[in-house]
């Protein structure tokens, strides 16, 4: 049984790194997604009975008493993105270039797959499917869904900045630092789209209390960043936050 579970352990480890490492294709990495967070969901199971997260019947619950509540609030910000960017790929602005259609489709692919990461990580944990509203956005207006990609992309890398000191799980922290870091690549490319070299103005986070100071990147904390002016505008279910 010891032998058992030690090659399962080892083939978990070579999954997860495969996940984040070498030179997967955009669909591989979709495929591969459920199957790599083997390893860490049994660790997600093991704190269900203490998670203090459950599906309720008025919305999600996002308890941080412990990392459990950090992963579903990573999760359900990655619902939001893959909403927003499966949208956008499906029916792209007119005026959207050739590269700009083919680099949306590759975002969306991110997306989905950072979503069914966490949603396979936390298993049974995992806080149910958020129902979400975009209607403040013109779909059809290429500076209108710049303008809300680059909003979601740069409030993802300012998520996942606050939200790192919460965790102290080395596999949960890994796997935060290499989404962002993708994050992070796509607010820089559609800044670049929208005005070129602006990749580094920061001000809209500001604006909403992140401290940008010393040549760091932008970190916001939950509650700023589940804020009516910042996602929660675009989430019609009811986030419950506790315990923060």
């Amino acid at each position: 049984m010891t032998m058992k579970n030690n090659e399962l352990e080892t083939k978990s480890e070579l999954q997860n790194e495969s996940l984040f490492k070498g030179s997967l294709g955009r669909r591989s990495f979709l495929q591969y997604a459920g199957a790599s967070a083997a390893g860490i969901a049994l660790v997600a199971a093991g704190c269900k009975k203490d998670r203090g997260v459950e599906n309720v019947m008025t919305g999600a619950t996002l308890d941080f008493k412990n990392e459990i509540g950090v992963l579903n609030y990573a999760y359900a910000l990655e619902q939001l993105e893959a909403a927003f960017y499966v949208k956008v790929a499906s029916a792209p602005p007119s005026s959207f270039t050739t590269a700009q259609k083919a680099y949306f489709q590759d975002i969306q692919f991110h997306e989905i797959a950072h979503r069914e990461f966490f949603k396979n990580v936390l298993s049974t944990a995992a806080i149910g499917s958020l129902e979400v509203d975009f209607s403040s956005i013109d779909f059809t207006s290429a500076s209108g869904v710049l303008g809300a990609a680059m909003a979601f992309e740069d409030l993802g890398v300012a998520a996942y900045n606050g939200a790192g000191v919460r965790i102290t799980t080395d596999a949960y922290l890994v796997a935060a630092g290499k989404i962002v870091s993708v994050e992070a690549r796509h607010a820089a490319y559609i800044r670049d789209i929208i005005s070129n070299g602006n990749f580094a103005n920061l001000t809209e986070l500001t604006a909403l209390g992140a401290d940008v100071a010393g040549g760091l990147d932008a970190s916001l904390t939950p509650d700023k960043v589940l804020a009516a002016n910042a996602a929660g505008k675009y989430i019609k279910t009811k986030i419950n936050v506790i315990n923060l």
